[in-house]
């Protein structure tokens, strides 16, 4: 059942060339939930795992920044808000788009879209263009400490975390001048306040009026964006290594951000956000801390005194990974990125602790199963209730459950990938994905060549 209702969140959102994150409230393409939907769908339809990423790269502008919403021009400008007026920005392919980035989990997509079946092409096309959006990372946003800093809240991906609450106090913004779409789709109790979209807007603005190069009032180093920076880095060295290139360059700078990362970033119990702007780290207890795990560099030490945090702070043993400590003051189960659980943050602290702590690796799977299992694919979960919020159907919930569920599969001779092979199948029968599309291996992760040449 999970598994047919994940096939058909990533089917129904599909929108020829890549993903939604859902239907009603974006509908237009996101950077890092297209790099999440590429990995499940990898497991499903590998050369859709290919043309999402590929679409997205598309739109990267020439100084090398994937930007982090690429507009179709058919969905109405008052549809989403902020809109492609509002960011007034085209990429040099022609496309409309906003200005700013997310957390580079793209070179990661793109090797396990290539581990799950290998295109020596593909890589050649996509290479390139992930070590440029790198490049951009460094040249425009790295501090002499070696860190990368964010813009605005919504680069981190966790845009509503009560960690930017101090830097975005000293952001000067005007009340009203804005539309709130979000509210016609979710509650308000599940969003964030009119205060704080307020200054989002006035960042953004600031931002655009300077041609997307004066970083304006927030400059913040962000934990979890500097470990997709560091991962990304670890993935295309991987890359480098399949084209007969030189690795080395992408495992030193993978090596130099996690160093930059313990010595700058680290407390003795959870990595910080810095506040470039005052030097100082912004004490919080937001679970964007615990995901530099996913680093293979990071020492043995500060991996496990991260894990011992993330199971006393976070509970991490017993509930599905929450965004903020539950013993924190300002944490609210309900409220976007202020304490509920996600499935994208969840799947990259499993991702970090499987070589780590497979039993508990195996606990974070178990818990956002059971999410799912209780709500469906929601966007963002009560890590007590398990209750759904936030959007229906989202896809990268969908697409890293295929993922999760794939992985275990290999290891535990669960009938998984069968069942994600009959699926796949079912939905190409009946023409909602092409029969060429539906991935081919050997490990049951996705449809085995036997059944395909049988039907």
């Amino acid at each position: 059942m999970i598994l047919r209702d994940a096939v058909r969140v990533l089917v129904g959102n599909w929108d020829g060339s890549y993903t939604v994150p859902s239907r009603r409230l974006y509908p237009h393409q996101w950077s890092w939930d297209s790099a999440f939907v590429a990995i499940g769908n990898a497991r499903l339809s590998p050369r859709r795992a290919r043309t999402e990423l590929l679409t997205l790269f598309g739109a990267q502008w020439s100084d090398g920044r994937v930007p982090h919403i690429v507009f179709n021009p058919e969905v109405p400008e008052g549809a989403y808000y902020p809109g492609p007026a509002f960011w007034a920005a085209r990429a040099p392919s022609g496309v409309r788009t906003s200005g700013i980035v997310q957390p580079p989990v793209h070179a990661l997509a793109a090797w396990k879209t290539y581990l799950a079946e290998p295109d020596h092409a593909f890589l050649r096309r996509i290479y390139p263009r992930l070590v440029a959006q790198q490049e951009f990372l460094r040249a425009q946003r790295r501090s002499p400490e070696g860190l990368i800093a964010i813009l605005h809240p919504w680069e981190s991906g966790m845009d509503n975390s009560p960690a930017w609450d101090v830097p975005l106090a000293a952001v000067d913004a005007p009340s009203g001048g804005f539309v709130r779409r979000d509210l016609e789709a979710v509650s308000a109790d599940e969003r964030p306040t009119d205060r704080d979209y307020a200054r989002y807007i006035a960042l953004a603005e600031s931002y655009r009026e300077s041609g997307y190069t004066d970083p304006g009032a927030f400059r913040v180093e962000d934990p979890l964006f500097n470990a997709a920076y560091g991962l990304a880095e670890s993935a295309l060295a991987g890359i480098a290594r399949v084209l007969g290139l030189d690795p080395g360059p992408h495992e030193r700078e993978a090596a130099a951000v996690t160093s930059a990362m313990v010595e700058h970033l680290w407390d003795g119990g959870l990595f910080q956000a810095r506040d470039v702007r005052t030097g100082k780290l912004v004490e919080s207890a937001s679970a964007a801390g615990l995901t530099p795990l996913v680093l293979p560099d990071l020492p043995d030490e500060v991996a496990g005194a991260l894990i011992t945090t993330a199971l006393d702070r976070f509970g991490l043993a017993d509930k599905p990974l929450p965004s903020y400590a539950v013993d924190a003051a300002d944490f609210d189960p309900a409220r976007y990125w202020r304490g509920p659980s996600w499935i994208n943050l969840s799947w990259l602290v499993w991702h970090g602790l499987r070589d780590r702590r497979p039993d508990l690796a195996a606990s974070v799977a178990d818990a956002m199963r059971r999410a799912v299992y209780r709500s469906g694919f929601r966007e963002y979960f009560d890590p007590f209730t398990l209750r759904g919020h936030g959007s229906r159907d989202f896809s990268w919930s969908a697409a890293l459950i295929l993922d999760l569920v794939a992985e275990h599969s290999l290891h535990a001779a669960e009938p998984a990938g069968r069942e994600l092979c009959e699926q796949a199948w079912s939905f190409a029968e009946r023409g909602e994905v092409g029969h060429d599309e539906v991935g081919h291996d050997e490990v049951g992760t996705r449809c085995r060549r036997s059944a395909c040449t049988s039907r």
